[in-house]
């Protein structure tokens, strides 16, 4: 397995991305150029800040096992796109054992075959929708929500539904309460049951 480009790694988190205490990976690497990006050196070659390989990853993150076994934890992997590596992911689950957590923070935003990867692998998944509507979706991406639409319907189909959340963000300026309530109705109809709702802070320079 090739080393994988990180931009960051946080530890000690508690409940903010996963069950009890978990360290946020983070890879670099995003097909999607939103409008207003939180970590925006994912995007960028002068934004990796360190290579590893699977076993570097797992040596560096077990310091923290004790907590992950204590409170039902692990690794969060997010990013930029942690499904673009899905691969090392699948690798890293084969080296930590099945009592870790092990979760996703997506767009899905990615081929089938990285979902297909993953499945077996992966706990949870926290997948930032943006809004279901796809003229929005475009506007504030770059993207089309195609890919996004299949894949989430793909984990329904394997049974995970209840292994996700969605978020369902108000993007100022890109779409509205009204949307939001359009995209929460939606996504319940596909068998979704749990949503992040909440509204991005987003600099005044976002604009459509």
């Amino acid at each position: 397995m090739k080393a994988a480009p990180l931009i960051g790694i946080s530890r000690h988190r508690l409940s903010t991305d996963g069950e009890g205490v978990t360290t946020l990976v983070a890879f670099h690497g995003c097909p999607l150029r939103c409008k207003y990006c939180l970590n925006p050196q994912s995007l960028h070659s002068e934004g990796i800040w360190k290579n590893y390989d699977c076993e570097q990853l797992y040596e560096e993150v077990r310091q923290d096992e004790l907590y992950f076994l204590a409170t039902n934890g692990g690794i969060t992997f997010g990013g930029g796109e942690p499904c673009l590596q899905s691969d090392f992911i699948y690798e890293f689950r084969q080296l930590c054992g099945q009592e870790w957590q092990l979760s996703v923070e997506t767009s899905l935003n990615v081929t089938q075959e990285n979902i297909e990867k993953l499945v077996p692998v992966v706990d949870s998944y926290i997948i930032d929708i943006k809004d279901i509507n796809n003229t929005i979706y475009q506007k504030y991406t770059g993207k089309n929500n195609e890919k996004v639409l299949h894949n989430l319907q793909y984990l329904i189909e394997h049974g995970k539904n209840e292994q996700i959340i969605v978020r369902t963000p108000v993007i100022p300026a890109y779409n509205t309460e009204n949307d939001v309530d359009n995209s929460i109705r939606l996504l319940k109809e596909m068998g979704i049951i749990q949503f992040d709702r909440f509204t991005y802070k987003t600099p005044n320079n976002c604009q459509p």
